[in-house]
């Protein structure tokens, strides 16, 4: 019985080291990457894109109100540190909030101002999809689409509206 009960303990150490690792001190990104507006990205030409084709953005229907979402409905984050469009988030960052990769041109779904879509290339080579020249991510501990777990953790993660804003408002 003492293995039944150390088992919520160990799940729950493990998730505070990944959200740990995801907070907003330090970066492991080596190089800024640069952003291009969506309209005049090429296909990603990366062997190892773990995108299977071009991403979707649309609004979604949460607690937090109207967000973007991609074409399943999981809730989109961006991370404070962000900055110039580039991504920040590497390693188990990546892990704890995969970035939304992207092969070709994102595209935007209802609701969703095509113009605010872009494009970045994270170090490894992948193409991220920015809005409104903010990196897009979601949380893997939003399990249905519209959850919002991940809205003010750390206090360097939140949702987006179709306007390009950060919403910092508690879920």
């Amino acid at each position: 019985m003492r293995s039944t009960r150390l088992l919520p303990v160990a799940a729950a150490a493990a998730l505070l080291s990944v959200l740990t690792a995801c907070g907003g001190g330090s970066s492991t990104a080596t190089a800024p990457a640069a952003t291009t507006p969506a309209a005049s990205t090429p296909a990603a030409s990366t062997p190892a894109a773990m995108a299977s084709g071009p991403a979707t953005i649309q609004i979604g229907s949460t607690s937090l109100g109207m967000v973007l979402t991609d074409a399943q409905g999981r809730t989109l984050y961006m991370f404070v540190p962000d900055k110039g469009g580039a991504s920040t988030c590497y390693n188990q960052c990546a892990t704890a909030w995969p970035p939304v990769l992207t092969t070709g041109t994102p595209m935007a779904g209802t609701g969703v101002d095509a113009s605010l879509l872009g494009t970045t290339t994270r170090t490894d080579g992948t193409v991220q999809v920015t809005y409104n020249k903010l990196p897009l991510y979601l949380f893997a501990n939003d399990a249905a689409a519209g959850d919002v777990n991940g809205q003010g953790v750390k206090s360097v993660w939140y949702v987006i509206d179709a306007n390009g804003a950060v919403v910092k408002t508690a879920p």
